[in-house]
């Protein structure tokens, strides 16, 4: 194991502690290669909890260390937990609170690793910080979501204890924008709520960190990095590194053509810009009601499509077969211009492809930053959580549109297929959204580029841990 930074300039050991879910652990895996990179060149540590909530984070783990061995995996086995105390809820909020509960065994973990940092999950932050501090261990929190839901992370305490437990409605953010009663997370509504208490705890506990890393960049949410890093959302909030779009990790680079995934092969012979992509992420089902209407919309579209079905929040719950799912008939009689799967997709490997033309996405952070470094447009149908205000993200920065009447988790109504088959028309005929989305792209490439915004923040961050661990 690399000793820790030191005056005669040892690289520094970051320990990265993720918690559950792909949107959360695919972050973590790309910073954790970006960092032993030979332009920053750090020894890094992934500490993983075994088994996972879902299959997909198994098989992404499995191939992290077994494509880069640069990264070591120190193993967190959890104390007990007993999930009947929070009944029917969300099993990876569950696996949150697990880790929660479990964070003084990491002191034991992290001093015998030789850490000269951590950089922890904010789902986790409030109760790793202190351990961290108690070892004088520097601490960072990885934000795996917007700056602007970075802002209203750090600002919703403040709002809380000034609104005197009155109902949560629009929040404006000191120095960002109003964020509207609607895309505040629906958890956050209800203060007894887990994930809530989860939230507004974390929120508290940031400015002891010694840092936040976000994965975004400077010219996509120039308001928001500007306002956390200035004080307006707080003051003598810690230093924002902006790092982002943080590069996907490829796990089958070299592989012969034929050992390609059948969707890759499949896109590989459509026209260029001629296929939608349709994901809602790896985190939420959609209903029955609304998977059927996506089916007539995607039909009635006249376009080809590629479209990843979920129908349960955990990936191996679900059984279901996809002609149950979707409606009798669909799959044969789209079959040659529509691919349908349920199993899970390297997206960042589908965004790559010339044949995309537009990706309808739930705005999970992960989803809307690949498709800015790959300058395809968004069509934003937020379900859940965060999702709203990165909607409204991609749309500030130009990377797509929003339809805002399309329901989300919660809310009643089915979005009709004529709807969505109109959306699609429209948003695939508009050249003028292809021309935005490719100057974001354009933007981020700049930003990762050596010299660059993010590229400098990810080298001042490499810095101040190497100093921080020398004066410890």
């Amino acid at each position: 194991m690399p000793t820790s930074g030191d005056a005669s300039g040892a690289l520094p050991h970051v320990v990265l502690l993720p918690s559950a879910g792909m949107g959360h652990l695919v972050p973590f895996s790309r910073l954790a290669v970006s960092l032993t990179s030979s332009g920053h060149g750090c020894g890094v540590s992934v500490a993983t909890v075994l088994p996972t909530v879902s299959s997909a984070e198994s098989a992404h783990l499995e191939a992290l260390f077994g494509a880069c061995p640069a990264v070591r995996r120190l193993d967190f086995h959890l104390a007990q937990f007993d999930a009947s105390e929070f009944p029917g809820a969300d099993p990876f909020f569950l696996r949150f609170e697990a880790m929660r509960r479990s964070a003084p065994l990491l002191g034991p973990l992290l001093a015998g690793a030789s850490a000269s940092a951590l950089v922890t999950d904010i789902a986790l932050a409030s109760v790793v910080i202190p351990v961290a501090k108690e070892l004088r261990l520097p601490c960072y929190v990885l934000f795996t979501a917007s700056a602007a839901m970075l802002s209203l992370c750090v600002h919703f305490p403040a709002y809380l204890d000034a609104n005197a437990g009155g109902p949560v409605g629009d929040v404006d953010v000191p120095g960002v924008y109003r964020i509207p009663k609607a895309s505040i997370p629906q958890a956050l509504h209800h203060p007894e709520h887990l994930f809530t208490r989860q939230f507004v705890a974390n929120g508290r506990e940031l400015a002891k960190a010694d840092g936040l890393l976000v994965n975004s960049f400077d010219a996509f949410e120039p308001e928001a990095i500007s306002a956390l890093r200035d004080g307006s959302v707080a003051v003598g909030f810690p230093p924002v590194f902006s790092v982002g779009p943080l590069a996907p990790v490829s796990f089958s680079a070299g592989e012969p053509a034929e050992n390609q995934p059948d969707y890759i092969r499949w896109l590989e012979a459509q026209p260029a810009r001629s296929v939608v992509y349709v994901s809602f992420g790896s985190r939420k089902a959609i209903s029955k009601d609304q998977l059927r209407e996506l089916a007539v919309g995607l039909e009635a579209s006249g376009h080809r499509f590629l479209w990843v079905v979920k129908s349960t929040i955990v990936d191996r719950d679900d059984e279901a077969e996809l002609s149950e799912l979707l409606g009798e008939g669909f799959l044969e009689r789209v079959q040659g211009r529509g691919m349908v799967t349920k199993g899970w997709v390297e997206q960042e490997e589908v965004l790559k492809q010339e044949s995309i033309g537009l990706f309808i996405s739930h705005c999970g952070w992960n989803s809307v930053t690949e498709a800015a470094a790959n300058g395809l447009p968004i069509l934003a149908w937020p379900r859940f959580g965060d999702q709203r205000v990165n909607a409204g993200v991609v749309a500030r920065s130009g990377l797509g549109v929003w339809e805002e009447r399309w329901s989300w988790e919660g809310e009643e109504g089915v979005v009709s297929g004529d709807n969505i088959a109109e959306k699609v028309k429209a948003v695939m005929a508009d050249e003028t959204v292809r021309k935005k989305a490719v100057c974001v792209q354009d933007a981020a490439a700049k930003a990762v580029a050596d010299g660059g915004t993010s590229y400098s923040s990810v080298a001042q961050f490499v810095q101040q841990c190497r100093d921080l661990s020398v004066s410890k």
